[in-house]
């Protein structure tokens, strides 16, 4: 039987990025086919209120990127810090993006706020802390896309740290063996990345910020490691899922 994905989406590409990428659902659907794995999905566009009727009514979940901020705490996002208690208390494997990494976070205690030290965009480089599995062979690091200026700033107790950065402390979390969630976008590759910042600069983004995103992004050797990290989250869903 295939994996049934459900995809939490709580935001939108910019609109002139669309035609060319897709949603961010697309994004995640085109990431772990690419990684060798065909789930079947049901997206819920939860920023409209759009909802499934219960945490079963999928054998795993995703919660993508969103441009909102999580401590507006808007009526959308208190139902869903609800549904992601439900899914941990089901027992479904769920993953958390960006965003989704963030609202987890608060969902179980933690706290996300503007980082003092400002946009985390372009390529951002990722230690893994001793003892969790290399992404890559005989590697402790990994590249992925970054576009954000909030973070988890007080890390959930409930939480294990698995990277992190100079930038971005808790870069990657784990909840018990129910959830894995990411900073930064393992589903944003080097064009869509590139198309972005300089869609931002010198609007949300800073144009010092985007300069220096793009000054490793147009180089000859920009690279992100996305599907090593989808192969991490595809096998983590699918090894507790044939638990549950």
């Amino acid at each position: 039987m295939t994996l049934k994905v459900g995809i939490l989406a709580a935001g939108i590409t910019p609109d002139n990025l669309l035609p060319e990428f897709g949603s961010y659902a697309d994004m995640f659907k085109d990431l772990f086919k690419r990684a060798g794995y065909e789930f079947d999905y049901a997206t819920f566009e939860v920023r409209d209120d759009d909802f499934p009727g219960s945490a079963s009514d999928c054998d795993a979940w995703v919660i993508t990127g969103s441009k909102a901020n999580v401590y507006e705490d808007l009526p959308w996002m208190r139902r869903l810090k609800l549904l992601i208690l439900d899914i941990y208390q089901a027992d479904r494997p769920m993953l958390g993006i960006c965003f989704g990494h963030q609202i987890i976070a608060e969902a179980f205690g933690g706290s996300v706020d503007k980082y003092s030290e400002g946009w985390g965009a372009g390529l951002h480089h990722y230690e893994l802390l001793p003892g969790v599995s290399a992404v890559k062979p005989n590697s402790n690091e990994f590249t992925l896309s970054a576009m954000h200026q909030d973070q988890v700033v007080v890390k959930p107790d409930q939480a294990n740290v698995l990277a992190f950065s100079a930038f971005c402390p808790y870069a990657a979390l784990q909840y018990d063996n129910r959830i894995l969630t990411f900073q930064a976008h393992p589903e944003f590759d080097v064009t869509f990345e590139t198309r972005l910042v300089r869609h931002l600069r010198g609007q949300s983004l800073p144009e010092g910020d985007a300069d220096q995103a793009l000054e490793e992004l147009v180089g000859p050797s920009a690279a992100t490691d996305s599907l090593a990290i989808a192969d991490w989250m595809a096998r983590f869903v699918i090894r507790n899922q044939e638990s549950f």
